[in-house]
């Protein structure tokens, strides 16, 4: 009320005199700290407001951004999936090229969890013209073939399985074996080879093409080890397989070739 009084005594006064003009200077050097503390609360009001304003809007643009990065990163995860598997696939393309035999592209659904058997399930079957017997190969060599065959899949039997036995030879001499499974992921066991057999290891083993199942030519694996036994008839040789049998999600089935066919042939043990 005091400040009210003195502007309006301070405003008729000036319009009679100039007189006034420095104790109005004095005045108004007075009355602006208190304008100052009276606006500071407002000011402050504000201040608070804005910054919670910006802080809502900083993480609402947070939460956005994190969400996006998320996003970006399961996209990029998933392109590099799809990379992946167009290598396969184009490997298996090429691998297909330099088969002379009739191929079909087909894709794992689920693999046996018995520790002591190796055997898949595959997405093609008789409806796609599979046989029981068919061999199974991907980019690197065999891997095995159809013991099962329903209307849309097939089971498999790996060549690492205990109950499976597959025809070989030794491509530098053409020795010749039978490979057997020994229920491990990578090894294969080469049986009645005599101790003075000439088999060395990084031996390339091919499939002989005996007995009919398998094509002949196929890679099967390396020789890792030799052992020899004075007191044993025949050595202990063991072959890493050459394809990937736990890391392949395509496979190639292959049928025979248009002189023979599977079906002559007496059902594998299942």
């Amino acid at each position: 009320m005091v400040l009210a009084i003195l502007s309006v005594a301070m405003l008729v006064a000036d319009q009679r005199t100039s007189y006034l003009d420095a104790i109005r200077s004095k005045l108004l050097a007075v009355v602006y700290p208190i304008h100052v503390l009276v606006d500071a609360p407002i000011r402050a009001g504000n201040w608070v407001v804005g910054s919670l304003a910006s802080r809502s809007a900083l993480l609402q643009e947070n939460e956005k951004l994190r969400r996006g990065h998320l996003l970006a990163r399961a996209r990029l995860a998933k392109f590099s999936e799809l990379e992946a598997e167009n290598k396969r696939l184009r490997n298996l393309l090429e691998s297909s090229a330099k088969v002379a035999d009739r191929v079909l592209v087909a894709e794992l659904m689920a693999v046996d969890l018995d520790p002591f058997s190796r055997r898949i399930l595959v997405n093609k079957g008789l409806t796609d013209g599979v046989l029981v017997g068919q061999s199974i190969i991907d980019s690197n060599g065999i891997m095995g073939q159809i013991v099962t065959a329903g209307p849309v899949s097939s089971n498999a039997l790996l060549i690492t399985d205990p109950n499976h036995a597959l025809p070989v030879q030794i491509n530098r001499n053409g020795l010749r074996s039978v490979a057997v499974g020994m229920g491990s992921l990578n090894l294969l066991e080469l049986t009645h080879i005599p101790n003075n057999a000439d088999v060395r290891v990084g031996d390339l083993v091919l499939t002989s093409g005996l007995g009919g199942r398998f094509p002949s030519g196929y890679p099967v694996g390396h020789v890792v080890s030799v052992g020899r036994d004075l007191g044993q008839s025949f050595s202990k040789v063991f072959v890493k397989p050459s394809a990937a049998l736990e890391r392949n999600r395509e496979v190639l089935l292959v049928w025979p070739s248009s002189d023979h066919g599977y079906a002559k042939f007496p059902d594998f043990p299942q």
